[in-house]
């Protein structure tokens, strides 16, 4: 075991303070990019928030639960992989000062999986609203013009191949094709037949043709359909006849049920009808297609997260994988943004999506201004007015459109490589609130200027 104590366990033991390195250690962190950005997190709620405990069975854990959340932020803020965080804290002190922890050089961390215990266990725990909450709190003092709230949609992709129906059935029946394989071996039994040489060399012919005619591709496509359903009737009957003597992981079934469940879909779309909660990937099959209507892409993979912005400060509104319309959720942003804030809002900005006629009768109804085009008989300030829409569509456009931008070019957001749904929905938190806590040092910096 590593050798790692917590900084505030340790003691300067030198006779002479004007050796004491660590001191200068300690002061070069605090004037760093890394000291500002830790100086803005309040690391131990948030821990505390999250259920973290430092108490639990077993050896002492290596990071403490502020430790866990401040090496989660590291990740988000370098774009780092698992195995450089872990290396950038055997070698940098910086590094583990914002962590809060001490590391041996003799004996350095080993273990490069830990980051990955670490998002898995804090993604097991992970409550958005009440993270937020500790958030809100403490960074409410230096925001300004609480009373504004801006909200847009935004889809943060996963990092998954482009999927086709071909690739789909393909992926089902080599993974399937290789099971029934390993069934055999281990039961001492003889392969059953069936095409799957033949339907792989077609297919390895089809993937390497440039221009593909549609009368081959529904050819094909028939041929994998049917050698699917017979290689699940052939799995079917081996496991009804030698059930007993296999074991079957928890993972292998779940894939299983999917690969069932992709059979039926196909099959369905084959003969020409339509398909919903469609599944677009075996290995993460709660991602659903999002239609976007981009001019360079018109469909999306991976979360949709309606967020509200608060002075430039962005927090999570709604987040899902399959898609949903934002339009509705205005009430819901609105009323989001005066929890938070304990402010009533008085101005909203949104997009065209937003400006329905019930979201109009509520922004009415409570004397909110927006940004949304006038309907009927202009009134005797409509200047005043129009003034004020343009200049909070044009905040919204340029902030909040912006800040996606920056979330995903400079905090891993662009295209997320988490394995599964927590941990997706957790990388995207961190992102979100490490390019916010970049904002807040500047925030942050100038009320103190100013008080001063």
């Amino acid at each position: 075991m590593a050798k790692i104590q917590n900084i505030s366990e340790i003691h300067p033991t030198l006779g002479f303070t004007e050796f004491d390195v660590l001191e200068k250690y300690r002061k070069s962190f605090h004037e760093s990019e890394l000291g500002r950005l830790h100086s803005v997190f309040p690391f131990e709620r948030m821990a505390k928030a999250a259920g973290l405990s430092r108490q639990h069975p077993g050896r002492r854990n290596i990071f403490s639960p502020s430790a866990k959340i401040a090496l989660m932020v590291v990740k988000a803020y370098t774009g780092f992989s698992d195995r450089q965080p872990v290396e950038h804290l055997n070698g940098n002190i910086h590094y583990q000062m914002f962590c809060g922890i001490m590391i041996d050089p003799s004996s350095p961390i080993t273990n490069i999986k830990i980051v990955s215990a670490i998002r898995n266990e804090i993604a097991s725990r992970l409550d958005i609203d009440t993270l937020q909450d500790v958030l809100a709190s403490h960074w409410k003092p230096y925001l300004d013009n609480l009373h504004v709230c801006m909200t847009d949609a935004t889809c943060y992709e996963s990092h998954l191949r482009f999927p086709t129906d071909m690739k789909l059935l393909w992926e089902s029946i080599e993974w399937l094709y290789r099971h029934i394989c390993g069934h055999c071996r281990e039961l001492g039994i003889r392969r059953p037949r069936n095409k799957y040489a033949d339907v792989s060399e077609s297919y390895l012919s089809y993937c390497k043709k440039r221009k593909r005619k549609v009368s081959r591709t529904r050819m094909l496509k028939r041929r994998m359909i049917r050698l699917l359903e017979k290689l699940l009737i052939q799995r079917d009957e081996i496991h009804r006849e030698y059930g007993v003597s296999l074991r079957y992981t928890k993972d292998y079934r779940k894939r299983l049920s999917i690969i069932r469940k992709v059979l039926v879909q196909e099959k369905e779309m084959f003969e020409g009808r339509k398909v919903s909660d469609r599944i677009v990937s075996i290995d993460r099959h709660y991602i659903r297609p999002i239609v976007r209507g981009k001019e360079t892409k018109s469909v999306e993979f991976g979360a949709k997260v309606n967020n509200i912005q608060i002075d430039g400060i962005s927090f999570i509104e709604h987040l899902s994988f399959k898609a949903f319309n934002e339009g509705i959720r205005l009430k819901d942003c609105i009323r989001m943004q005066q929890k938070l804030m304990s402010v009533r809002v008085r101005c909203v900005a949104a997009d065209s999506i937003y400006a329905n006629n019930a979201n109009r009768k509520f922004c009415t109804k409570y004397g909110i201004s927006t940004s949304f085009v006038r309907k009927g008989r202009a009134a005797r300030d409509e200047p005043l007015r129009k003034v004020l829409r343009c200049e909070l569509s044009r905040e919204r456009a340029t902030r909040l459109e912006g800040s996606f931008g920056t979330q995903k070019q400079h905090y891993s957001l662009s295209r997320i490589k988490a394995g599964n749904r927590k941990t997706e929905i957790l990388w995207i938190f961190f992102g979100i609130h490490t390019a916010n806590a970049v904002l807040m040092i500047d925030k942050i910096r100038n009320r103190t200027v100013k008080a001063a």
